[in-house]
C-alpha cells in the first residue's frame, strides 16, 4: 500500500507529461491558424488547397463512418 502511495505521489509531482501536452496544444493551435490563413490566401473554389480544406472540413464535421475517403 505504501508503494502505491509513493507511485501516485510521484505521478502528481512529475511534470514531464504536462510539457508534452502543452507542446501538442501549441502545435495544434499553430496548425489551425496556418490552415485558416492559407485558406484565406488561396481563395477560389478551383484551387487545390481549397479542395483539400473542404475535404478536411468534411472529415472533421461529418459523423458518418467511411465518409472520409
Amino acid at each position: 500500500m505504501n508503494s502505491i502511495r509513493k507511485f501516485l505521489r510521484g505521478l502528481a509531482i512529475e511534470e514531464d507529461g504536462a510539457q508534452v501536452v502543452e507542446y501538442a496544444l501549441i502545435i495544434a493551435v499553430v496548425s489551425i491558424a496556418l490552415v485558416i490563413a492559407l485558406s484565406a490566401i488561396a481563395g477560389g473554389a478551383n484551387n487545390p488547397f481549397a479542395t483539400f480544406i473542404a475535404r478536411v472540413t468534411t472529415c472533421l464535421t461529418n459523423t458518418t463512418p467511411g465518409s472520409c475517403k
